[in-house]
C-alpha cells in the first residue's frame, strides 16, 4: 500500500534495484575475503596441546566452518573486537596480525568501497530518474502551451504573435485543484507580465513556482498609542530579550544539574526538595511573564507565527499547570518538604516531570545560535528529504518482522518470575541468558525492536548464537540477510 501510493518511494526502490548488480560485485568480493580468512583461521588455530591459547581460540570461535564464518562476519562489523582474538593473542602476540589484516581489508577497505559504489551508482540512477521526471513535466508544459496558444490564435483573425493570453491561463489554473499558496504565487507571477502574450519560455518558468518553498510573512505587530508602550514593545521584541530568556533558562538548567549531583546518593524519600522547589517556582513564574511580554510585543498571531515560540509557549503552559497542581496538592515548599503521596503522582514524580520539561525547554536556544540553527535546519531538511527512504525502511521492517514472527515465534521462552526460575549466574558471560535479553524475541510486533537492535550491530553476535541454539543453525541466514539489507544497503544510502 505504501509503495503504490508514493511515486518517490517507487522511484527510490527502482534506483536501488538498478544499483544491485554493482553492489553484488563488491559483496562477492567480500564473501571471498570471508572464505579465505575463515579457512586460514581454521588451519592456523589448531592447538598442539589441550588448554593452550590456540586450542581455546579454536574451541570458542573456530570450532567448525559455520562458527568460524560467523565469528569473522561479526568481526567485520567490529562488534566482537577484540574478544575474538584475545585467546590466541594471549598465547602469541603475532596472532594479532591475522585479525588486524582481516579488519583492515574487510572493514576499512571493502566496506568503504561498498559504500562508495552504492553512493555513486544510486546517485547516478536517482539523478537520471529526476531528469526523466523533469523532462516529462517540461514536455507536458510545452503541450499545454501549444494547446492554449492555438486557442489564442483561433480568437484572432490575423494573429501577429504566438503565445498564450494570461487570462486563458488563469481560467485554466482556477479549475485545477492545487495548493492554495502555490496557486497564488503563480497568479501573481502571471499578473507581473501584464497583458502581453506569454512566450514558451515564460510559460515554462511559471511552473518553477511549484518547486519553491512557501515562506509566510509574519502578521503585523499591534500598534499602541502610548509612547511608553511602544518603547516597551521595542524592548520586549528585541533579540537581547531572547538572550536574557536563554540565560535564565541556562541558570535553571544549572540549578537542576547541581541538585542532581548533590542528591545522587540520596534516596528519593530522604531528599529535601525545598530549595529546588522554590527555584523552579521562581523560574516558571519568569517563563510565564516572558510569554505574556512576548505576546504583548508581537501580538498573539505574531507570537504563534514562529514555531520556536509555539514550542516555548506550550512547554511553559504545561509547566505552569504542573506547578499549580503541585502547589494545590502539596502546598507551598518549606524546609523538610517531603509530604506523603497524594493523587496520581508523588511529589518526587511531579518534580522529575517538571525538571524533565525544563531540560527539554532549554532547546529554545537553538534558533538563537546561528551555527547551531544551521545544523538543526540541515538535519530537518535531511529528514524531510529522506521520507522516501524512511517509507522503504518501514516496509522492509514490516516484511522482516512478519517473517521473523513466522519463523521464531515461541522459540525463546523467558523464565518465570517465581523462585523456581533458573538463575542466570551459571550462564556464560555475555550470553543471551546472562545479559537477560529475553524481551528481544519474535513473539509479537516487539520483533521490530529486536530487528532494530540487530541493525545497530552492537552485540548482534549474541542474537546469532542464541537463535542458533534455540532454533537451529539456519536461523543465521535470516539475521545476516537483515544485516545486509538494513545496515549495509539502507544505512549507506
Amino acid at each position: 500500500f505504501l509503495m503504490q501510493n508514493s511515486s518517490m518511494m517507487k522511484k527510490t526502490l527502482k534506483c536501488i534495484r538498478s544499483s544491485l548488480p554493482e553492489m553484488a560485485s563488491v559483496l562477492l568480493l567480500l564473501a571471498l575475503h570471508l572464505c579465505v580468512f575463515t579457512m586460514s583461521g581454521m588451519l592456523l588455530f589448531i592447538g598442539e596441546k589441550q588448554g593452550d591459547g590456540q586450542d581455546r581460540e579454536r574451541l570458542i570461535y573456530f570450532r567448525n566452518l559455520p562458527e568460524a564464518l560467523t565469528s569473522l562476519l561479526v568481526l567485520l562489523t567490529t562488534a566482537n573486537n577484540p574478544d575474538v582474538m584475545i585467546p590466541a593473542y594471549s598465547k602469541n602476540r603475532a596472532y594479532a596480525i591475522f585479525f588486524i589484516v582481516f579488519t583492515l581489508i574487510g572493514s576499512l577497505f571493502l566496506m568503504n568501497l561498498l559504500t562508495a559504489i552504492i553512493y555513486n551508482q544510486f546517485r547516478g540512477y536517482l539523478m537520471k530518474s529526476f531528469q526523466t521526471s523533469l523532462f516529462r513535466r517540461r514536455l507536458g508544459a510545452r503541450a499545454a502551451y501549444e494547446v492554449l496558444s492555438s486557442v489564442t490564435a483561433e480568437g484572432e483573425a490575423h494573429p501577429r504573435e504566438v503565445g498564450v493570453r494570461p487570462r486563458d491561463f488563469l481560467q485554466v489554473l482556477q479549475r485545477v485543484q492545487l495548493d492554495g499558496s502555490h496557486t497564488q504565487a503563480v497568479m501573481e507571477k502571471v499578473r507581473s507580465y501584464g497583458g502581453d502574450l506569454l512566450s514558451a519560455g515564460e510559460f515554462q518558468k511559471l511552473f518553477n513556482e511549484f518547486d519553491k518553498r512557501v515562506i509566510k510573512e509574519p502578521p503585523p505587530r499591534p500598534e499602541y498609542p502610548s509612547p511608553f508602550l511602544r518603547r516597551a514593545q521595542i524592548a520586549f521584541s528585541h533579540r537581547y530579550f531572547d538572550y536574557l530568556g536563554n540565560f535564565i533558562a541556562l541558570g535553571n538548567l544549572v540549578s537542576i544539574s547541581v541538585f542532581l549531583v548533590i542528591d545522587a546518593d540520596v534516596l528519593p524519600e530522604d531528599r529535601d526538595d525545598f530549595v529546588l522547589g522554590i527555584l523552579n517556582c521562581a523560574f516558571i513564574l519568569y517563563y510565564v511573564l516572558e510569554l505574556l511580554l512576548k505576546v504583548f510585543a508581537l501580538g498573539l498571531p505574531g507570537y504563534l507565527a514562529h514555531s520556536s515560540n509555539v514550542f516555548d509557549g506550550l512547554l511553559t503552559a504545561v509547566l505552569l499547570v504542573l506547578e499549580i497542581s503541585t502547589l494545590a496538592v502539596y502546598r507551598f515548599p518549606h524546609p523538610g518538604w517531603k509530604p506523603e503521596t497524594l493523587g496520581l503522582l508523588s511529589l518526587w514524580d511531579m518534580a522529575r516531570l517538571v525538571n524533565s520539561l525544563i531540560v527539554v525547554r532549554f532547546l529554545r536556544i537553538i534558533p538563537s545560535l546561528k551555527l547551531m540553527a544551521v545544523v538543526a535546519s540541515t538535519i530537518l531538511d535531511l529528514i524531510r528529504n529522506m521520507r522516501a527512504f524512511g517509507g522503504i525502511l518501514v516496509v522492509v521492517y514490516y516484511v522482516f518482522a512478519i517473517l521473523g514472527i513466522s519463523l521464531f515465534r515461541g522459540v525463546i521462552v523467558a523464565p518465570g518470575n517465581g523462585s523456581l526460575s533458573p538463575d542466570n549466574s551459571s550462564a556464560p558471560c555475555g550470553s543471551f541468558e546472562q545479559l537477560e535479553y529475553w524481551p528481544n524475541n519474535f513473539d509479537d510486533f516487539a520483533a521490530l525492536i529486536t530487528l532494530w537492535n540487530v541493525m545497530v550491530v552492537n552485540n548482534w553476535q549474541v542474537f546469532l548464537d542464541a537463535y542458533r541454539r534455540y532454533s537451529g543453525p539456519w536461523s543465521k541466514i535470516y539475521f545476516v540477510l537483515w544485516w545486509l539489507v538494513s545496515s549495509v544497503v539502507w544505512v549507506n544510502l
